[in-house]
């Protein structure tokens, strides 16, 4: 899968993803990743990406010639649906990252400033993804979210593929306490179930345990 991502600054993009999973599936070509930065798609000499707002207001927005030029450039390249990274857009889930890790890549586009201007929007993006409502000071760590979610789904990329089904926000409650040895730590001890070797036992309490948390949450989320 390729991930070509546009903005200002493609050097954040380096240092996170040499490393880890999507470091590894990089390097044995499962994943493409091309950070671009926008400011090569400008033609004066200040290579300037924004502007004032029309209709006034704080701060600079990104002019749409350089996020057109640049989205166009890539798409032969990279036939799959453009991303913007907006805090309204649609919420990030583990089943938007299911469905967005069947296509053949993305192209996302990093907002900064005030925003970007809407006709990018309109003219040129196929939707919209927020990871969480707060604001960020661009679009660089949202995508880097979205591609570690979704990057972590393509097949060969997760060593073991039952680690996916075991995941948090799978196909039922997850997330369940884990332990490793020793078996006593300062004290605190491993609970007996998962020392007994009965694997129906241990499946049975890991739902418990998952299931528990998963209400536990709702019921955080229904305070705030």
């Amino acid at each position: 899968m390729r991930f070509d991502v546009v903005t200002i600054f493609p050097a954040m993009f380096g240092p996170v993803f040499d490393q880890g999973v999507v470091g590894r599936a990089i390097e044995r070509g499962l994943i493409e990743l091309h950070a671009h930065d926008l400011r090569d798609h400008t033609h004066d000499r200040h290579r300037q990406v924004d502007d004032m707002p029309f209709g006034g207001g704080p701060g600079m927005v990104l002019k749409p010639e350089p996020v057109f030029e640049a989205v166009e450039a890539i798409k032969p390249l990279n036939p799959g649906p453009v991303v913007l990274m907006e805090p309204w857009g649609e919420p990030l889930g583990q089943r938007l990252a299911a469905e967005l890790s069947a296509e053949p890549g993305l192209i996302i586009v990093c907002g900064r400033y005030e925003g970007i201007d809407d006709r990018v929007r309109t003219g040129l993006a196929t939707r919209e993804v927020s990871i969480g409502d707060y604001v960020l000071s661009g679009g660089e760590i949202p995508a880097m979210v979205l591609i570690d979610a979704i990057a972590r789904l393509v097949p060969g990329v997760v060593g073991d593929p039952e680690s996916l089904t075991q995941d948090t926000f799978s196909s039922e409650p997850a997330g369940w306490p884990q332990f490793t040895r020793p078996a006593e730590f300062r004290g605190l001890g491993v609970p007996d179930v998962l020392l007994s070797g009965d694997h129906a036992r241990i499946r049975q309490w890991r739902r418990q345990q998952a299931a528990a948390r998963h209400v536990s949450q709702i019921k955080e989320l229904k305070k705030t």
